[in-house]
Formats: C-alpha cells, sequence, structure tokens
C-alpha cells in the first residue's frame, strides 16, 4: 500500500513540477514580448498610440500568468499537506518551495517586502 501511494505521489510530483516550470516559462516569455514591444516601435519611428492595446493586452496576460503562479504555489502547499496525511511527510520529492509559504486563499497577492539600504 504504502508503495502505490508513494508511486502516485512521484506522477504528482513530476507533473506539478513541469507545471511549475511552464508556469514560470510562460511568465518569462510573455514579459520579454511585453518588453520588445515598445523598443520595437520605438526604433520604428512609429507613434506612441501605435500598438497600445496590445501593449495592454500583454501587460494584462503577465498579470494573470503570475496570478496563476500564485494559485500553483498555493496547490503546491495543499499537495505537501495531502502528502503528510497519507504517511509520506518524510519523503522529499526535489521541491524547493517551503510549504508554509503557499496556501488557498482567493487572495493570490504575494505579500510585499520592503527593501533596506546598509550603508
Amino acid at each position: 500500500m504504502l508503495k502505490e501511494r508513494r508511486l502516485a505521489a512521484n506522477k504528482i510530483a513530476e507533473q506539478l513540477f513541469a507545471a511549475e516550470a511552464a508556469i514560470d516559462a510562460a511568465v518569462a516569455a510573455v514579459a520579454q514580448l511585453t518588453a520588445v514591444m515598445p523598443l520595437a516601435r520605438q526604433e520604428a519611428h512609429l507613434s506612441a498610440c501605435i500598438g497600445q492595446d496590445a501593449l495592454m493586452g500583454a501587460m494584462e496576460t503577465c498579470q494573470q500568468l503570475v496570478a496563476a503562479r500564485g494559485r500553483i504555489i498555493a496547490t503546491h502547499a495543499a499537495l505537501r499537506e495531502a502528502q503528510t496525511k497519507v504517511g509520506l511527510g518524510a519523503v522529499n520529492f526535489n521541491g524547493t518551495c517551503p510549504p508554509e509559504e503557499g496556501h488557498l486563499t482567493d487572495d493570490v497577492t504575494p505579500a510585499r517586502r520592503h527593501l533596506t539600504v546598509a550603508a
């Protein structure tokens, strides 16, 4: 029975890590697109109003992907909790996300951290 739970957990962990990587790749790709659009417009000597709707669409897409990233982190935490409930709490599936940092709520906005400069 433990063997079957471990095999199931391995499948889930593999797919979870793939999903996390895919979301990160999508965030990076859309962020790069968002960055290149205004630069390309300037290089082409086009009016600032050209492509504004496309730029807004890319920005909104990036925001939604970052929110999705928060949800997959929360999913990771929930799966870690389920892992403990099925008796696999001591098993490390090579995850690097502390489960305490994610939780399932309606608010997926990450906590803001303030930077301090030491002189």
